[in-house]
């Protein structure tokens, strides 16, 4: 164990690092309050929409949807860097696929089903019964035009579970690289975590703005398809390798502290332009202004993430009595939310609450369902707990 000069404790990889459980935590409570805006978002498509729209969410919902999915994925390779070490490679593609295709499968096949079903039943596609909805929905049956998502004849979509497969993805992906950057590669790993100051922030943006110029335009949209979406792929993949790179350094950890006032006042100064940017970028931009634009984009993303890190290490690295159970909880939560938030948000805007006390019924309905839901059922069930990807007992 270290310590930082302003007495911050900085962990070893051989201890429990409760900020990282924090931030997980923070970052799917992040995405439940996302998907809860998407009802009242002006504007945006989704499943269901409520008719108390509004565009007073823009500007939080654009500050986190640059960041919040990145975020998560960085996350999800720093869980792998703390654990790579205590199984052989293939023990570990064995959990992992158990962990993750398991709750993916279960979630396709039952709790996406909802979102499914309402959003047909709100477009008039289909008729009410949900009963029948799901005889030609798990047997594989076409539904007309465009029921869900836009797409024609879709049968099964994993919606928000889309995390499952490529985090999946990225995991197996990582497992070979992860052993040449533990051998050959070793000088890799070691010189990233050897970044410091302007460093830690500048060498990063190097392939994200790469992405931004040529995979990019070639694939603009974030499809969620698994197959064709190699911008997302491209992105997510690097901040989930950079995640594992930085894992298990405690002097990375201990500059991230050393820096978050610099960071967090940048992220402040940086999203203010990238709010602007658009309003000055002429229609038909030069190479250089173009090029100003994308480095605007990138560092907005890069530095809210090395900010939260740097906060969350100096402030949250401590052990906290509702974090262990939270922690267990996040996943579920996460496989619940958006099919609660679906089916409440539609029964509740046939009612006319009214635009304060509709939204506000649906947030505390969403968070008190998964709580409900997890505490009561999954959690306390030895079948339905490898479902939601929690630990057997």
């Amino acid at each position: 164990m270290s310590q930082a000069n302003n007495g911050a404790v900085i962990s070893t990889s051989s201890q429990r690092r409760y900020d990282i459980d924090f931030l997980r935590v923070f970052a799917f409570s992040l995405l439940i309050l996302y998907h809860v805006s998407m009802l009242y978002a002006e504007g945006e498509g989704w499943h269901v929409k409520s008719a108390y729209q509004t565009d007073a969410l823009d500007m939080p919902r654009l500050l986190v949807n640059q960041w919040r999915m990145s975020l998560l994925f960085i996350i999800s390779g720093l869980a792998i860097s703390f654990v790579w070490s205590r199984n052989t490679p293939g023990q570990f593609a064995v959990k992992r696929i158990s962990r993750l295709l398991v709750p993916l499968l279960f979630g396709l096949a039952f709790v996406v089903a909802p979102q499914c079903y309402y959003e047909a039943l709100s477009k008039g596609i289909i008729e009410p019964g949900f009963l029948k909805f799901m005889g030609q929905y798990l047997t594989f049956q076409d539904f007309p035009g465009e029921a869900w998502a836009g797409e024609e004849q879709i049968h099964w979509t994993w919606n928000h579970l889309w995390y499952l497969p490529y985090v999946l993805l990225y995991t197996l992906v990582l497992i070979p690289l992860a052993k040449l950057l533990d051998g050959p590669l070793l000088g890799v790993r070691q010189w990233f975590q050897s970044l410091r100051g302007v460093w830690i922030v500048a060498v990063p943006l190097v392939p994200l703005i790469l992405y931004g110029n040529f995979v990019f335009p070639k694939f603009p949209y974030i499809s969620h398809a698994l197959l064709d979406d190699w911008y997302a792929h491209a992105m997510y993949f690097t901040f989930f390798l950079i995640g594992y790179l930085i894992g298990r350094n405690a002097e990375f950890w201990t500059e991230l502290v050393r820096i978050r006032k610099v960071t967090l006042a940048m992220s402040i100064i940086v999203f203010a332009l990238f709010m602007v940017r658009v309003e000055f970028m002429p229609e038909d931009p030069s190479f250089l202004v173009e090029q100003a634009g994308l480095f605007v984009v990138y560092l907005n993303r890069w530095l809210w993430i090395v900010t939260l890190f740097g906060w969350g290490h100096y402030l949250f690295n401590r052990p906290m009595k509702w974090l262990p159970y939270a922690t267990e909880a996040v996943f579920s939560w996460y496989i619940l939310h958006q099919t609660i938030t679906v089916v409440i948000g539609y029964e509740f805007s046939q009612r006319a609450l009214g635009p304060v006390f509709e939204p506000a019924l649906v947030l505390i309905a969403t968070f008190g369902g998964c709580f409900l839901i997890h505490e009561f059922i999954i959690r306390r069930s030895r079948l339905l707990r490898p479902l939601f990807g929690l630990r057997r007992r």
